[in-house]
């Protein structure tokens, strides 16, 4: 047998035999609990890269884990094929899209075989299939029947010269990625799903979420941002009307000295008319609606403003306050209107001290110390009201309380809760995505496309320019329609769906992907959801994440489904990491799969990526730390190589009953071991506790590191001249069958080989994980006596072998010594290993 480890042999043929015997399909067992396994979808950009293989191997180790331990797994794997790479490769290279990703598809479904990993491809989905999308526009009737997809004007980044709308990571500094032309805001009619609606039950249903980071739970709850404060009225001091606006603080409305509202705000233009600011005003809206409104309204971005010519008066202390446009203002977030307290709010500070505008403190301190002469900064919390009428000496929460309800009182406004969460809006000037189900009739209206004709189905035969927006609208056969309401002429939409869509109910269709009828089927929905572990990026915490609750939701109550919840555990992995940067093409620092596989195999590159760094930290790239997860690799081989000759039972026939021969050892002469086959076998139980205690919570650096250490002590006991002795082949055959089994899910292909190396029949995937013997694994312990100047004192018990540094800790730590050393300082601490410490006063 030779003990060479050829990974491109041994890897080729066990991925033909999981394939020729559908190793990992799946069907649903009501006799074996269930595990939903799921890593997110690639987009099908051509190639898989490092990120792919560390989050991929992930999920396949938890996948074989979980089914050595008797569950029933689902591991399925599809497409997220919708989306602009596509276009951009048909307008760059003249390849229809389709054709782009369904052979990007084929090319990265062998890249994923070649990995092994452990997927039921009969369970296969791709997004772009009519198939699949036909039910995101059935989806989409269902919700515009229930009045959560609706269509109004929304504002859009425009590029003028390519003649389309343009996503916010489209737009660099203003201008096109594409052509480098200027992005204008633009208002469009656009469809909406109304998250919104949702929104309170997202937001406590986060409290549910306990198997998800908090750092995720955080980023989604802010997302949300429920507000819950007071609108308060402002009449217009020189003319009729008034300007709401939004704030959770009303205890400092009598702090409040200007106004500021958003660039985008409706109520500017008909402000500013014949103040003799219009001018300047449009100016700078102009300019401020190209920039990006994240960046805008950053802390460090420069607050900026122009006066409208107009005031305002603050309906609680009577005072005319000027009225101003600032870029830090959203429209998006409570009415797009402030009122501005600059001693009490930084962005308000900032602006005020720039602009020269009054400030008054309404809040004082504890100490009765704030002045605007001494103030550095805006005082933010909560304090003692002053210089507040009625109000002045109430604590800030009951004055929030007080006031608001005056505010009510006097009818100038209202108690109300703000969500930051807009509606999600699904309208894409693109081909290359979902058609939106719906025809545009002069004497209907808006008519929804009838269930029984859909799909509505992308046309193939499309022209891509890059000039004039949406392919689609040259499409004369796709555009022109009659309305099925009247049956007269109609106009078809355009728009295609955002590509989160696609992604907001997939893991439901890999439950039963064959359906026809319906979306999924609902008892094996029930049979297989919740998800019970979903692996991806931090980056899709809050869309994709927020977007899958969503929909989940509303497809509860649409009777579809009986979960609230998709994803009942989230694993988010940290980025790959090469030269000090994130692995990129531009970058130029990108390591090729292929490559990696083709020179040291898949297990190899599994193994690397599991074993550099945990799951959720950033992997360093280290090729030295390839080299050495092949030696490894190779290391094991050997050492199997080596002893299945006396191991095998078609090579050694006393081998046959080995197993035969544990059950005597163990009852009989389970004492009788060498020393260091007796030591090999406390370390074999205590590497399986371990490893199975690190892979349940997702430490599988530390579960390999501990293998490793396994293989170290199995290379340690001598084999020369003991070939021939029961005891000796018993616990190497124990010792290398636990290697094996630990080893499988993040190696597969060397460990089926070596099980077949040691006689095994069956594939290593139907065996069941390895279980520790507690009395085995248990660490011996030693007495320690601790002694202060000789006599002892107290006593503790720590495990054999335990380090002096750590005795010597644990000796002083102990609580009767403290007491009776006190205040003094020890002269010195002898300690003798697994005996004593002696602590010298």
């Amino acid at each position: 047998m030779t003990a060479k480890y050829d990974p491109k042999e041994i890897e080729s043929k066990w991925q033909r035999y999981w394939d020729e015997h559908k190793t990992f399909r799946v069907t649903e067992d009501p006799f074996r609990p269930k595990y939903y396994c799921l890593e997110m979808f690639p987009y099908p950009s051509g190639r898989i890269h490092m990120g792919h293989v560390r989050n991929y191997a992930m999920g396949d180790v938890v996948a074989r884990y979980k089914t050595m331990r008797g569950h029933n797994v689902l591991h399925p794997m599809g497409w997220d094929a919708f989306g602009l790479p596509a276009e951009n490769a048909a307008i760059d290279k003249g390849v229809p899209p389709a054709i782009w990703t369904h052979d990007n598809i084929a090319y990265m479904r062998d890249q994923l075989k070649k990995m092994g990993l452990s997927y039921d491809w009969d369970r296969e989905i791709t997004t772009c299939d009519p198939a699949y999308y036909k039910w995101n526009q059935w989806f989409f009737l269902k919700m515009y029947e229930r009045g959560l997809a609706c269509r109004r004007r929304s504002s859009v980044n425009w590029c003028v010269s390519c003649a389309t709308i343009l996503a916010n990571e489209q737009v660099i500094d203003g201008q096109c990625w594409r052509c480098s032309s200027t992005v204008e805001q633009k208002e469009l009619e656009q469809w909406f799903f109304k998250i919104t609606d949702y929104a309170e039950e997202l937001l406590t249903g986060c409290d549910k979420l306990t198997g998800w980071p908090e750092r995720v739970l955080a980023m989604q709850r802010n997302w949300i941002g429920k507000s819950a404060g007071v609108e308060v009225d402002f009449p217009l001091a020189d003319s009729d009307g008034s300007i709401r606006i939004f704030t959770t603080r009303p205890d400092t409305l009598y702090g409040a000295t200007f106004m500021s509202l958003a660039p985008e705000h409706p109520f500017v233009e008909s402000l500013i008319t014949g103040t003799g600011t219009e001018t300047e005003v449009r100016s700078f809206i102009e300019r401020i609606r190209r920039q990006d409104r994240i960046i805008r309204t950053a802390a460090d971005v420069e607050k900026e403003g122009v006066f409208t010519g107009r005031y305002a008066i603050n309906p609680l202390t009577k005072e005319n306050i000027p009225v101003w446009v600032a870029n830090f203002v959203l429209m998006e977030y409570g009415t797009g209107a402030i009122m501005a307290v600059p001693a009490h709010d930084q962005r308000d500070f900032e602006f005020a001290k720039k602009y020269n505008l009054p400030m008054r403190v309404v809040i004082q301190n504890s100490k009765g110390t704030l002045s605007l002469e001494t103030m550095p900064e805006a005082h933010i919390e909560e304090g003692r009201l002053v210089s507040s009428g009625q109000f002045s000496g109430l604590d800030s929460k009951i004055a929030i309380e007080k006031i608001s309800e005056y505010i009510e009182l006097q009818g100038i406004g209202k108690k109300t809760i703000y969500y930051k969460i807009r509606d999600w809006g699904i309208s894409r000037q693109r081909y290359w995505g979902t058609p939106i189900p719906v025809v545009y009739c002069e004497k209907c209206g808006t008519v929804p496309v009838p269930e029984s004709d859909l799909p509505v189905v992308l046309p193939r035969d499309v022209a891509f320019t890059g000039k004039g927006g949406s392919p689609l609208l040259q499409v004369r056969e796709f555009i022109e329609v009659c309305c099925p309401s009247c049956g007269g002429t109609a106009r078809r939409e355009t728009d295609t769906m955002d590509t989160f869509v696609d992604s907001s109910w997939y893991f439901l269709r890999y439950s039963s992907p064959k359906t026809d009828n319906l979306p999924f089927d609902k008892q094996a929905v029930s049979y297989w959801m919740n998800v019970d572990q979903y692996i991806g990026g931090i980056e899709h915490a809050v869309l994709h994440l927020l977007y899958a609750r969503f929909f989940t939701k509303v497809l509860r109550d649409l009777g579809l489904i009986d979960v609230d919840e998709p994803f009942k555990n989230l694993l988010t992995q940290g980025m790959v990491i090469k030269d000090g940067a994130k692995m990129s093409k531009s970058k130029g620092n990108v390591v090729d799969p292929d490559y990696l596989i083709g020179i040291y195999g898949a297990d190899t590159a599994r193994l690397f990526a599991l074993f550099a760094a945990p799951p959720e930290k950033d992997l360093d790239w280290s090729d030295r730390g390839v080299e050495g997860a092949f030696r490894f690799l190779s290391r094991v081989y050997r050492k199997v190589a080596e002893l299945s000759p006396y191991l095998n039972p078609e090579l050694n026939p006393e081998a046959a009953d080995i197993d035969l021969y544990k059950i005597k050892l163990l009852d009989e002469i389970g004492e009788a071991f060498p020393s260091d086959l007796k030591a090999l076998r406390k370390a074999v139980h205590q590497t399986i506790k371990k490893v199975t205690e690190d892979i349940e919570v997702f430490h599988f650096n530390t579960a390999i590191s501990f293998i490793m250490e396994l293989v170290n002590n199995i290379y340690l006991i001598p084999v020369d001249g003991r070939t021939q002795d029961r005891s000796f082949l018993y616990v190497m055959r124990e010792a290398l069958d636990a290697v094996i089994l630990l080893l499988s899910p993040f190696a597969p292909h060397i460990s089926e080989e070596m099980w077949e190396m040691l006689g095994q029949k069956s594939s290593v995937t139907e065996v069941p994980w390895p279980i520790y013997c507690t009395e085995i694994a248990q660490e011996e312990e030693r007495l320690i006596v601790i002694q202060i100047n000789g006599k002892i004192r107290s006593k503790v018990t720590v495990p054999a072998g335990t380090p002096e540094e750590e005795i010597r800790k644990r000796a002083l730590s102990d609580e009767r010594i403290k007491g009776l050393i006190g205040d003094k300082i020890p002269k010195k601490v002898f300690v003798v290993q697994d005996k004593l410490v002696n602590i010298v006063i």
